[in-house]
C-alpha cells in the first residue's frame, strides 16, 4: 500500500550537501548596496521595503537570505525520487514494493483464513449465532461463538463492530463491501484483554439461529428479591400472567419460592416481548426496585429457555408449589365420624385451592344462593384472599384472582357456566389470566350439575365441589365395618374433588356451611376465629339437625351467638339475597354475618328482621287461606297451594321460601312427628317441603319423584331435585295438570316401609 516517504515527506529529494551562493559571492548581502569607501552608493527601497530594514542597514541577498550558502538536493534514497514508499496494508511497516503485506500480518491472515475455511467448512450446518444483551460485557464473550454485531465506523485500516453498548471490536483487513450500519456475523479471532480490545473477522455463514445471550449472572430466588433491591439479578420463572397497560408490559412470573412483577417497556402501550406467551418458561434480568409499595424487577432482557431448561425448572416449581400448597393438619372444629371419613378429600380440595393460589388461577366460587350457600361462600372467601394478597405482588389481587358468584338454583345450570366460560376465556384473552379453578359450594352434586361440568371440562378447568345433596345411587360400594371407602357418582367423571358426606355414609344434615368452613379453616387456619360460627347459621338456615349442628352451635354460643340470634342472622341472609339475586354483596354479608363491620352487625339484623317479618306476616295472610288440605288413606298429610294465583308475586318471599313458611304453619298445627308434605306450585313450577317423617316411614325423595313423573309423563321436559326433603320441580306450562295430577298419584300411592 502506498503511503508518503516517512524520510522526504513525500518530496522525493533531500539535502545532501551546501556551496558559497553565487548571487552574493558568500557574502549574504548584495553587492551594489556598497560602495568601495564603504559609504552608501544608493540604496535598493524595494529591498529595504521587503528586509523591514532601516536606512542605515545592509540588505539580505534574496538567493540564500543572508546566509551566503544555499542547499544541494539529491533523489531521496529512501523513495528513490518518488515521494512514496511501500508499507503493510495492515500494520503499516516498510516492506518491499512487490509485497502487500508484512510477513508477520501474511502468517496472521493465513491463521484467520485457516479459521474462516474451517467455518465455511461447516456451512450446511445450523449454527448458533448469539446475540448480547445489554448488559454483557466483554467478560461474557467466548472465543469459539459467532456473534451478530453492527458496523459503527470505518477506517482505511479497517471496520468497528458494535456487538452491544459494552462489547466492540475492530475487524481488520480490506472493508470495501461494507457501509456503516450493516448487519454482520463474526468471530472472535484475538481478545487482548477481558477489558480491553477484541480483533474480529467475518463469518460467512447460510444457516443459523439467533440466540439471545444474556448476562452471565447467578439466579435469584424470587423470594430473595426484597434483599436484592437497587442490584441487577436474573430470575427463572414461569409467565402466569401479562398485562398490557398503558405504559409498560406487566409480566407475572413466579417460581418456586414466589411471585413477582416484571415491567418491561418499549413504546407506552405497547407489547413487549410479544414472543413470550402465558406459560413459558423465562430467564429475566433486570434491575430490582420498588413500585406501588411491591418489589418489581425493571427487565433489560427476556429470553425463553430452552426445552430442557424448560422441563427442568418446571418440575422444580411444581414440586415446590405442592409442597406450599399442602395444608397444615389442623383437627375439625368439631368431633364428628363423617368429618373424620372426608378428611382426606377434604384436605385434597383444600390443597387444589392453595395450589391455584400460586399458579396464579383465578378461584371462581359458585354456591347456592340461600343461608347454606352464602356461609359457605363468605367462609371459603375469607380463608382465600388472605392467601392470594400475600402470594401476588399487585395491590389489586383479589380481584383479578378471586370471584364469588351466587347461584340461584341449587345446581350448577347452564347459565352460570355460560357465564363463567365466557368471562375466564375473555379474561384469558385480554388479560393473559390462565383458566380458572371453579369452586362448587352448595351445589355441584347431582346429576343436574353434569350437564354444565361438561361444558366446563372440554376447556380441561379444574372442578371442586363441596355439597351436601343427594349426589344419587353410589356407582361402586366397599363397606367396612358400616363405613364406605371408594364410593364415587354420576358428576365424579367431570369433578376433579368431590366432598360430600353421602360418599361416605353421612346425609344432608351436615351441611356444605359447616364443609365448607372446615376446608376454609383448613386452607387458612388464621382465619378460624373469624369464621367459626358460620356452621351454626348455615344449619339454623337449612334446617339440619344432627350431632355436629348442636357442637357447631355450642362453639357459635362460646363466642357470643344465641340459638334465637343465629336464626335471624340466617333469616337476614336469606332476605338480602333476594334482593341481591346475582351480586354477592360482600360487604352488606360480611356485617349480617358478623364476619366483618362488627360495630354495624346489630343495627343491621334489626333493621332487615322488622322488614323481614312484615313481608313474611303479609305473604301468610295471602296464602294460608287458600291451601287445599288433605289426608290421604296411607297417613300422608299433603298441603297443596297455586302460590302464583294466592301469594303476592315479584317480593319477597319467593315461592320457594313461601311453601317453606306454609309448611312451618301447618307442622305447628299438626306436629313435628306427623308426615306432612306441602307442594307450592305455579304453572311450570312446583316446590316441595316435607318432614323427616315422610321420608323415614314412606321413603320419601325429591330428586326420586322428579325421575317417576319424567318417566310418566315424558313430553312434559320434567326437571328438577334437591334435597329429599325439600326440593323443586320444572315442567311444561300446557302439562301442569296431568303432571300434578301424578304427583298426588305417587304421593297418594306410597306405602310405608
Amino acid at each position: 500500500m502506498k503511503t508518503k516517504c516517512p524520510k522526504c515527506k513525500g518530496r522525493g529529494s533531500v539535502v545532501v550537501d551546501y556551496k558559497e551562493c553565487d548571487a552574493c559571492g558568500g557574502t549574504g548581502y548584495e553587492d551594489d548596496a556598497f560602495d568601495v569607501g564603504n559609504h552608501f552608493k544608493g540604496v535598493n527601497n524595494k529591498a529595504k521595503a521587503k528586509f523591514d530594514l532601516g536606512g542605515d542597514e545592509d540588505i539580505p541577498c534574496e538567493a540564500c537570505n543572508g546566509k551566503g550558502q544555499v542547499e544541494v538536493f539529491d533523489d531521496c534514497p529512501h523513495c528513490h525520487g518518488t515521494g512514496q514508499v511501500n508499507v503493510c496494508r495492515d500494520c503499516g511497516k516498510l516492506i518491499d514494493e512487490k509485497y502487500d503485506v508484512c510477513r508477520d500480518c501474511e502468517e496472521k491472515r493465513k491463521v484467520e483464513k485457516m479459521k474462516h475455511d474451517e467455518y465455511v467448512a461447516r456451512e450446511n450446518q445450523v449454527r448458533n449465532v448469539y446475540i448480547l444483551d445489554s448488559l454483557c460485557q466483554m467478560r461474557d464473550i467466548d472465543k469459539d461463538k459467532l456473534y451478530k454485531g453492527k458496523i459503527t465506523r470505518i477506517e482505511r485500516y479497517g471496520a468497528f463492530v458494535t456487538l452491544n453498548n459494552n462489547v466492540w471490536g475492530l475487524m481488520r483487513g480490506d472493508v470495501s463491501e461494507y457501509k456503516v450500519g450493516d448487519d454482520i456475523i463474526v468471530f472472535i479471532t484475538a481478545i487482548k484483554s477481558r477489558e480491553g480490545k477484541i480483533d474480529l473477522a467475518p463469518a460467512y455463514v447460510d444457516k443459523y439461529k439467533l440466540i439471545k445471550l444474556t448476562k452471565s449472572i447467578p439466579r435469584t430466588l424470587i423470594g430473595d428479591l426484597e434483599k436484592k433491591k437497587g442490584k441487577v439479578v436474573r430470575i427463572d420463572g414461569e409467565v402466569q400472567q401479562i398485562q398490557q397497560t398503558s405504559g409498560p408490559t406487566i409480566f407475572i412470573i413466579n417460581d418456586e419460592s414466589g411471585t413477582t412483577e416484571i415491567a418491561a417497556f418499549d413504546k407506552a402501550g405497547e407489547r413487549s416481548y410479544p414472543e413470550i406467551e402465558v406459560g413459558d418458561a423465562v430467564q429475566v434480568i433486570g434491575e430490582v426496585n420498588e413500585h406501588g409499595g411491591k418489589t418489581q424487577i425493571e427487565s433489560s432482557s427476556m429470553t425463553k429457555l430452552s426445552p430442557e431448561q424448560t422441563a427442568k425448572l418446571l418440575a422444580l416449581i411444581d414440586d415446590a408449589l405442592n409442597k406450599r400448597a399442602e395444608p397444615d393438619d389442623v383437627d375439625f372444629l368439631v368431633k364428628s365420624d363423617v368429618l373424620n371419613r372426608l378428611k382426606p378429600k377434604m384436605r385434597e380440595a383444600a390443597q387444589k385451592i392453595r395450589r391455584a393460589i400460586l399458579d396464579g388461577r383465578t378461584i371462581l366460587l359458585r354456591h347456592h344462593n340461600d343461608a347454606d350457600g352464602i356461609c359457605s361462600g363468605v367462609a371459603m372467601e375469607k380463608a382465600i384472599i388472605p392467601l392470594i394478597e400475600h402470594v401476588n405482588p399487585s395491590n389489586d389481587a383479589q380481584y383479578y384472582y378471586f370471584k364469588r358468584s351466587p347461584s340461584k338454583a341449587p345446581f350448577y345450570e347452564l347459565e352460570d357456566v355460560v357465564k363463567d366460560l365466557s368471562f375466564a376465556l375473555e379474561d384469558q384473552e385480554r388479560h393473559g389470566q390462565k383458566l380458572p379453578l371453579i369452586v362448587l359450594l352448595d351445589n355441584g352434586s347431582t346429576e343436574e350439575d353434569i350437564v354444565a361440568l361438561m361444558q366446563a371440562k372440554i376447556y380441561d378447568i379444574e372442578v371442586v365441589v363441596i355439597d351436601h345433596h343427594s349426589p344419587g345411587e353410589l356407582i361402586t360400594k366397599d363397606e367396612r365395618g358400616g363405613e364406605i371407602y371408594g364410593a364415587t357418582v354420576a358428576v365424579d367423571e367431570y369433578v376433579d374433588t368431590h366432598v360430600n358426606p353421602y360418599l361416605v355414609g353421612g346425609d344432608s344434615q351436615l351441611t356444605a356451611g359447616a364443609l365448607a368452613t372446615e376446608v376454609a379453616h383448613i386452607i387458612n387456619p388464621a382465619v378460624k376465629d373469624v369464621i367459626k360460627h358460620l356452621p351454626a347459621v348455615a344449619a339454623l338456615g337449612d334446617r339440619a339437625e344432627c350431632g355436629e349442628v348442636y357442637q357447631y352451635l355450642e362453639i357459635a354460643n362460646e363466642k357470643g351467638f344465641s340459638k334465637e340470634h343465629l336464626a335471624k342472622i340466617a333469616e337476614c341472609v336469606d332476605f338480602e339475597a333476594y334482593f341481591l339475586r346475582f351480586m354477592n354483596g360482600r360487604g352488606i354479608m360480611d356485617t349480617i354475618l358478623a364476619v366483618d363491620n362488627i360495630d354495624k352487625h346489630d343495627k343491621m339484623i334489626d333493621a332487615l328482621y322488622k322488614e323481614y317479618q312484615k313481608r313474611i306476616d303479609a305473604q301468610l295472610k295471602a296464602a294460608l287461606p287458600n291451601i287445599e288440605k288433605t289426608q290421604f288413606e296411607n297417613g300422608i298429610y299433603f298441603n297443596i297451594i297455586d302460590v302464583e294465583k294466592y301469594a303476592h308475586k315479584f317480593t319477597f318471599p319467593a315461592p320457594g321460601k313461601t311453601c317453606g313458611f306454609v309448611h312451618d304453619k301447618i307442622i305447628n298445627d299438626l306436629g313435628e312427628d306427623k308426615p306432612i308434605v306441602t307442594l307450592g306450585h305455579g304453572p311450570d313450577f312446583g316446590v316441595f317441603r316435607a318432614t323427616d317423617a315422610v321420608n323415614e316411614q314412606y321413603g320419601f325423595n325429591v330428586n326420586d319423584i322428579v325421575s317417576v313423573l319424567a318417566e310418566r309423563v315424558p313430553s312434559a321436559g320434567i326437571d328438577g331435585g334437591g334435597h329429599e326433603c325439600a326440593g323443586s320441580i320444572k315442567y311444561i306450562e300446557g302439562l301442569g295438570e296431568d303432571v300434578l295430577a301424578e304427583l298426588v298419584e305417587e304421593i297418594k300411592n306410597m306405602s310405608k316401609n
